[in-house]
């Protein structure tokens, strides 16, 4: 794994030196850069690999193309020319996309204020704001340090101000998403701000928008997320009560689920979000009383051959069998001769999620062991185990918790020495 990391302009200087010292082409020039770099053990994931264009007449050394762009943009931003800024902010959102090294360099030169200035100059015009906030979304992908404290509170009014609008509430939904992941403090910011009823309001207005469901759903699932490594404590399990207790959230994904029975990206954006929400007896059981449970176990069997939709069903029917009384609720709706045959049908795929479930069916419970035993689950876990080594420990765990015979390697035995000194 690479753990070296070099400056943009040490890539650029090793670059032109290909171009004028070995007359390599640019393109060849940035190439065998990036193999000399590569053997070295750098990494160029935040590293533009792109030639600048030569030295302009008057000796002045040019930039890279999307500081070029944000050049542009801040000078149209200064002069007012809000047709100019719109032109210039599509171009930069698709230079962001491109490659995280563009993205990086022109958040390294402040090109985020400038988005947010871009933002302000576009209020009040519909086409404009919306190609702000996909420029701000495009730059923000994987840099959610980037937003400040005025950032989030545009994001907040946008969204509270376009509440109706659909392109507007995706836009600024997806920025959000882009802003909370890996960032405790924005998701504690933001949450503190409003942001979860927005959220949760966006899915039953717009109900209908496919899109705004799977971006609102998705956020609401990074607001449960404890990725930021660099906070030792987050409230993760604090939103996710928030959501479900102050904001209706179990209600209104299972709702919003069955209207899009036939959209499987849909149901899967859903279905994860209900399980990471799963956080307390109460929230697993209340799942059941919606209606949720019927909903996965149909699901489960209408759509046993879409693998990534069957993974997420399993992952939510785990988490709430986290919960006893619905444990009995998945056994009496025939839910576990559906995921003994999700097994089976997908065995080429390592699906722990399927090893988790069965475990977490017969734990605390063994009366449910024999008649899981008696569809064939000892064999397909015995045969997922011996084609996936990442199924290894879980496998052998489900099989230890149905009573069947697991060799366990010991790890240790002591006899080579002792701690004591």
């Amino acid at each position: 794994m690479a753990s070296k990391w070099i400056t943009q302009e040490t890539f650029d200087d090793v670059v032109q030196e290909n171009i004028t010292e070995f007359e390599m082409d640019p393109d060849e020039a940035v190439k065998e850069a990036v193999q000399q770099f590569e053997s070295q053990g750098v990494d160029l994931s935040t590293i533009v690999k792109a030639s600048r264009k030569p030295t302009s007449e008057n000796g002045q050394e040019q930039k890279h193309e999307i500081l070029q762009t944000l050049d542009s943009l801040r000078k149209s931003i200064a002069d007012s020319a809000l047709s100019e800024v719109g032109e210039h902010l599509v171009r930069f959102s698709e230079q962001c996309r491109e490659q995280l090294g563009a993205r990086y360099l022109a958040g390294q030169k402040g090109a985020c204020p400038v988005v947010l200035s871009a933002c302000k100059l576009a209020s009040g015009d519909r086409s404009a704001m919306l190609k702000a906030l996909h420029a701000l979304s495009a730059l923000m992908d994987g840099q959610p340090d980037l937003l400040d404290s005025v950032g989030q509170e545009l994001l907040l009014q946008t969204l509270k101000e376009n509440a109706d609008d659909t392109e507007m509430t995706l836009a600024g939904i997806r920025c959000i998403r882009h802003a909370c992941l890996k960032h405790e403090q924005n998701r504690q910011e933001l949450v503190k701000g409003g942001i979860l009823p927005l959220l949760t309001g966006a899915i039953v207005r717009h109900g209908d928008c496919a899109g705004v469901i799977r971006e609102a759903s998705s956020a609401l699932r990074v607001m449960t997320f404890d990725d930021d490594i660099r906070v030792p404590f987050g409230h993760a399990h604090d939103h996710a009560k928030m959501i479900v207790s102050e904001n209706n959230g179990l209600k209104i994904l299972i709702e919003a689920a069955k209207a899009f029975t036939d959209d499987s990206s849909v149901l899967r954006e859903l279905c994860a979000t209900l399980a990471r929400l799963s956080v307390r007896n109460e929230f697993c059981q209340e799942i059941v009383d919606l209606g949720g449970l019927n909903f996965m176990v149909a699901l489960l069997a209408d759509c046993i051959d879409h693998q990534e939709l069957v993974k997420q069903v399993l992952s939510a029917m785990w988490a709430i069998a986290g919960n006893d009384d619905v444990k009995d609720a998945i056994v009496n709706t025939g839910g576990t001769d559906l995921i003994v045959l999700a097994m089976s049908h997908h065995l080429a795929s390592p699906q722990k999620q399927a090893c988790m479930l069965i475990r977490n069916l017969v734990s605390r419970n063994r009366d449910f062991s024999q008649a899981i035993l008696e569809m064939g689950a000892e064999n397909l876990i015995v045969e997922a185990r011996a084609v996936h080594q990442d199924c290894d420990d879980i496998a052998k765990a489900a099989l230890r918790d149905l009573g069947c015979k697991v060799e366990l390697r010991e790890l240790w035995t002591g006899q080579k020495g002792s701690l004591a000194p």
